[in-house]
């Protein structure tokens, strides 16, 4: 969104110091302008100086003077060198015990407590001092403004995401805080129409279910008991999902989060394998066998009996005939599988009859086990949804079906089943073909599931459309796209191609890095975006890069930039573990998807710039840029596709140049639409 058109920017500069870029509202008087300014240039210039100043102020009595400095406070507290200079002087502590008091002022001026809020955020942000030291009182008076049911939304808005915080960043502080907040009193926040109050809110419950105890049992049994009783799902579909607003990246995100954190309950019955000793889980295994064979009658001789039941358990697909529990002793998916199949058994008895009849009537070669194909569909979708892994940082794939029923994943297992049977049928599938259907599977569910289906029964109709016959189009399809030459001539031209390719791609790369990129600023765990830019000088020497407010809508010219670092300085380039950045971080931030992402530039005499990129894209660009720049090897996977996409492209145009097929240098017109549809045909 554009800044309003009273709002401009300026970048100030003062002897000693770097330029700073400012925002100034032109409607405001020009003494206040000139104070703002004056504030900015202490800060920069002198960054103790401003910090007394500003603490003085904020201890003054007066109340007018003390909203001012509060304010101007709120906005100098992002800087490092100023956040330095006022933490040491017990600043925090001041802000603390103004937010602790309670006071009036406070009561009156909402505004006064907001950027008070907002200056406590920004400052423990950067690190510099730990959540543990947080009192009591404070964290007391914190839930108190969550808990009102009339507090001004900013307020409300900086009290979440400084909950979130503490709970994030410290174990000692997660039981002070679940002692003063619930997820039942933060479910209210989520039928607001502010979708930024229903992002915090979502956020501060993620981190509550996320830095739980070490005891897993008993934080599973408390999520699933209130995501079952307190109504949080139906709230979220109803609220959120299908709300009136389109979603935003970061309530993606901590839908995405909550997605995980749901499905990681079922981990424990994953990784538990199967007792053969125990009765009760072995009762369950013959409550398969009484669902589907009970019209039958059980001979009174014990042999009999057992011959019987071997034929059952034959019939019902699993791998160990005799003693059927044997079946669940892997790890993944362990317990789950049984429970997934005595869910269909009870909840979709006529399915569950139909699958496994329908496949003992069948020949033997013919048919579909379905207990084994149960186990392995189970083991599929876990790896799949990724049970058991952390979220990734900045991932936004959740999927609005699984919002939708309260036995999400069981129901989702139940429509998986019955397309492994039909898909098994379209195959003409025998027992040696296991493997390749359960690979069919596994494709029709991944690719419906990319295409994000609303529903459950949406998800059902989409995959009625990806039958075994048409998933072999597709593969065709794009088999045949791929073009994979490979006689000797055409091995030879593309050897001489590729040294002329790989320039291109080399100059496209520096050309990007020149147009520069936006990246978020790693460790803000509040929601509120912070931003950095980086670009190359277009003679290729130096990288520009300095602080944004906001994400920008294109290039940011050089003089805004504000640091810069000399090619020539550059020692090397870094990636994943070994980035400074990834090395001081958390175990949370370490998830696969950030280290992918993450890149760090080493420069002269020992400094580092490092950089988490917004996706996987822009990091390919980063790194073979950057690379290209330092006279080394591009190696990423954008590079390789690329290059055989080009190489591809250009070989086909030499083919038809030697084919004597002239290549038009424009595309041909489009057929303009015709004024009138009344066509006639003469036929003298």
């Amino acid at each position: 969104m554009p800044p309003p058109s009273d709002i401009v920017k300026v970048a100030i500069e003062w002897p000693g110091a770097n330029a700073q870029l400012m925002e100034i509202d032109q409607k405001k008087p020009l003494s206040s302008i000139i104070r703002e300014v004056s504030v900015s240039a202490l800060a920069g210039a002198n960054g103790a100086r401003a910090a007394r100043q500003l603490l003085d102020r904020i201890q003054s009595h007066g109340i007018d003077a003390r909203l001012e400095a509060l304010k101007e406070l709120a906005k100098l507290s992002a800087d490092p060198t100023f956040a330095t200079e006022f933490i040491s002087m017990e600043g925090i502590g001041t802000l603390a015990r103004l937010v602790e008091s309670g006071t009036q002022y406070f009561y009156c001026f909402g505004e006064m407590l907001a950027f008070t809020l907002t200056a406590f955020l920004e400052l423990m942000d950067h690190g510099i001092v730990s959540w543990d030291l947080i009192s009591l009182s404070f964290i007391k008076q914190i839930a108190s403004y969550v808990n009102q049911p009339m507090v001004d939304v900013s307020i409300l808005q900086r009290s979440l995401a400084i909950l979130e915080s503490m709970v994030l960043n410290s174990h000692s502080l997660y039981h002070r805080v679940a002692q003063e907040i619930t997820v039942g009193q933060l479910i209210g926040h989520l039928q607001v129409s502010n979708q930024e109050i229903q992002t915090y809110a979502i956020a501060l419950i993620n981190a509550l279910f996320l830095k739980a105890p070490e005891d897993r049992r008993q934080v599973s049994t408390e999520m699933a008991s209130t995501l079952a009783q307190k109504h949080l799902r139906s709230i979220i579909l109803n609220h959120v999902i299908r709300g009136n607003r389109p979603i935003k990246a970061e309530m993606a995100h901590q839908l995405y989060v909550l997605q995980v954190l749901t499905f990681n309950l079922l981990e424990e019955r994953m990784m538990t394998k199967m007792d053969p000793s125990d009765q009760a889980q072995r009762d369950i295994i013959f409550e398969l066998r009484r669902i589907a064979f009970d019209g039958e009658n059980d001979p009174s001789g014990t042999e009999k009996r057992k011959a019987m039941y071997t034929k059952d358990y034959k019939m019902l697909g699993f791998t160990n005939h005799v003693n059927p529990a044997m079946d669940f002793t892997q790890t993944p998916p362990g317990m789950l599988a049984l429970d997934n199949m005595l869910y269909l058994a009870k909840l979709h008895q006529d399915t569950y009859i139909r699958i496994v009849l329908e496949n003992s009537s069948r020949e033997d070669k013919h048919e579909c086990p379905f207990g084994r194909c149960a186990i392995e569909l189970t083991r599929m979708l876990c790896e799949i949804l990724q049970v058991g892994e952390l979220p990734n940082e900045g991932c936004n794939d959740y999927h609005p079906m699984f919002f939708t029923h309260d036995r999400a994943w069981e129901e989702f297992f139940c429509v998986c089943i019955q397309l492994l049977n039909k898909t098994w049928k379209e195959m003409r599938a025998t027992a040696e073909d296991f493997n390749k259907v359960m690979q069919v599977v596994r494709e029709q569910i991944t690719r419906t599931l990319a295409m994000k289906p609303s529903s459950l029964d949406q998800l059902k109709g989409k995959l009625r459309g990806l039958s075994y016959s048409e998933i072999l189009r597709l593969r065709q399809s794009e088999r045949m796209s791929q073009d994979d030459f490979q006689s000797p001539p055409i091995i030879e031209l593309r050897e001489r191609i590729q040294p002329e390719i790989l320039e291109l791609i080399k100059q496209q790369r520096l050309n990007r890095l020149c147009e520069g990129s936006c990246f978020r600023k790693l460790g803000n765990r509040r929601r509120q975006e912070k931003f950095w830019f980086c670009r190359l000088s277009l003679n290729h020497k130096v990288l520009h890069y300095g602080d944004l407010d906001e994400s920008p809508q294109g290039e940011v010219p050089f003089e805004l930039l504000t640091d810069k670092i000399p090619v020539s300085d550059i020692k090397s380039v870094v990636t994943g573990k070994d980035c400074p950045h990834m090395k001081e971080k958390s175990a949370l931030k370490q998830n696969k998807e950030v280290l992918e992402q993450a890149f760090s530039i080493l420069y002269d005499p020992d400094e580092n710039l490092n950089f988490v990129a917004p996706n996987k894209y822009e990091y390919c660009i980063w790194t073979d840029g950057l690379c290209a720049l330092l006279g080394r090897e591009m190696g990423s996977d954008l590079t390789r596709s690329d290059l055989d996409t080009l190489i591809s492209m250009e070989m086909k145009l030499r083919l038809l140049d030697l084919e004597n097929i002239t290549i038009p240098e424009a595309p041909p017109p489009v057929p303009k639409e015709p004024s009138t549809y009344n066509f006639t045909y003469n036929y003298g």
